[in-house]
């Protein structure tokens, strides 16, 4: 009986060891990117065979565009910025239905960024004549839910990833900081309402102020609040460094990164319900997609500490790695809702794949800035024109990141699929003065180029 007993456990620790050696590591540039365009293409593919399950013009339309808007521009492959312009062609380049609807105008969001790159007045027409009348809005009615208030204000904690950053982008794209402005005026106003400061979390919405979870915490959704932080860290990717209120906003970032690190679940991942994560015991992939991709530009924008948060975004990124279909499809995702509940390994939608997207978009850069003796080159063509570009770079500058550098054994490698890049050592005399290296840089693309020796 006691060797039956022994040869069981000894079985059982086979099979978990044998798991971890296949789980891919958290943190490899190629693998990253691999992983990103693999289930990028699953999610097209899907699309164009399957169908469309809701509107292009839908929030989970739009949430998904955010993260193939941020896969467009690490792929280096203008075909996904064309899928994303027939979608603004088929949408005629319109919001959604209820006009003064977040949820409605979350699609600005690729209008504007499309905008930046190609600059067709037509991408924002609508969306800008939309934008203007909210601006010239009062937006004084309180928060509470009722008479449709979500239709005129960000009265759930959701909306702040469908309106705030869709505004933003329009300042990105056209100067005008009114826009921007406007949307920290609203998030402010939302946050006052929804925001625990006891907990550091957002409530969904006012329905849920006194409800409890089976445990008898208060309810906070793990998606809900990964579409605050998610929303809030594409706020500050557009907001000026001397913004009056830029100050505040960082200050709610680190304060709720702090209490979303420190309940993480084992597996990496945020479960369904924040406060009550046995009631919901499988990982969840869409709310966890969008706190990994917050804390990991965070961490790239030096908000947040790298030593204490690697470990964390690291871990959140091997449990949506691990989500991923043999396919691509993504797993996992919590259907679509207003609150905690089951989800399970066949379970996928569009928004937990631009979640996870943005997650990876954060994590390659991340992944490449943490290198020891490496040094990183990023290079971006923002225009609406392939170019080639040469890159040269001093020796100097080199030699201050790579220790003992030797010129005969340096090479260039693309950070994201690690291929090698022909290059070439410019000399004075004998003395190196730089190293050369051309690359071809499609549309809207941002490119790592990591130098090392062999």
């Amino acid at each position: 009986m006691i060797k039956r007993t022994i040869l069981f456990l000894l079985g059982v620790f086979s099979i978990h060891v044998a798991i971890a050696q296949s789980q891919p590591s958290a943190l490899n540039g190629d693998s990253i990117f691999y992983q990103m365009k693999k289930v990028a293409d699953w999610q097209w593919k899907s699309l164009e065979t399957v169908g469309w399950k809701n509107p292009k013009k839908d929030w989970t339309s739009g949430a998904m565009y955010t993260g193939m808007m941020a896969w467009a521009k690490l792929a280096n492959d203008e075909t996904y910025y064309h899928k994303l312009i027939k979608v603004g062609e088929d949408n005629k380049w319109e919001i959604g239905k209820y006009r003064h609807f977040a949820d409605d105008y979350c699609v600005g969001q690729l209008y504007s960024q499309l905008y930046t790159i190609y600059k067709d007045p037509k991408y924002i027409a609508d969306f800008k004549a939309l934008a203007d009348t909210i601006t010239q809005l009062p937006h004084t009615e309180g928060l509470e839910w009722k008479k449709n208030i979500h239709l005129r204000e960000w009265a759930w904690c959701d909306a702040l990833f469908m309106g705030p950053p869709a505004l933003g982008y329009l300042t990105e794209a056209t100067g005008d900081s009114k826009y921007l402005d406007k949307s920290v005026q609203l998030w402010n106003k939302t946050t006052e309402y929804l925001y625990d400061k006891d907990e550091n979390l957002y409530y969904r919405d006012s329905r849920y102020f006194n409800k409890k979870e089976k445990n008898g915490t208060k309810v906070f959704w793990s998606r809900g609040n990964g579409w605050v932080i998610g929303g809030l860290v594409r706020i500050l990717s557009v907001l000026p460094k001397n913004h009056p209120e830029r100050k505040k906003l960082e200050g709610l970032f680190i304060d709720m990164s702090a209490k979303l690190a420190a309940i993480q679940q084992p597996d990496g991942s945020w479960h369904a319900s924040l406060l009550d994560p046995e009631s919901y015991p499988s990982k969840e992939t869409s709310g966890t997609g969008f706190i990994c991709y917050a804390m990991a530009w965070g961490i790239n924008n030096g908000l947040i500490s790298e030593k204490k948060y690697l470990p964390v975004v690291s871990k959140a990124w091997l449990a949506l790695t691990t989500s991923v279909h043999p396919d691509g499809k993504l797993g996992f995702v919590q259907a679509q809702g207003a609150a905690p509940d089951k989800v399970g390994y066949e379970d996928t939608d569009v928004y937990g794949v631009g979640a996870f997207l943005l997650a990876g978009s954060e994590m390659l850069p991340l992944y490449l800035n943490d290198k020891k003796n490496v040094f990183i080159k990023t290079v971006y063509n923002g225009t609406a024109a392939s170019k080639q570009q040469v890159v040269e770079l001093k020796w100097t500058t080199i030699t201050k990141k790579i220790k003992n550098a030797n010129q005969k054994k340096l090479v260039v490698r693309d950070g994201a699929t690690h291929a090698l890049i022909p290059s070439t050592m410019v000399y004075k005399g004998k003395t190196p003065q730089s190293i050369k290296f051309t690359v071809d840089i499609s549309s809207g693309t941002n490119r790592f180029f990591e130098i090392s020796t062999k």
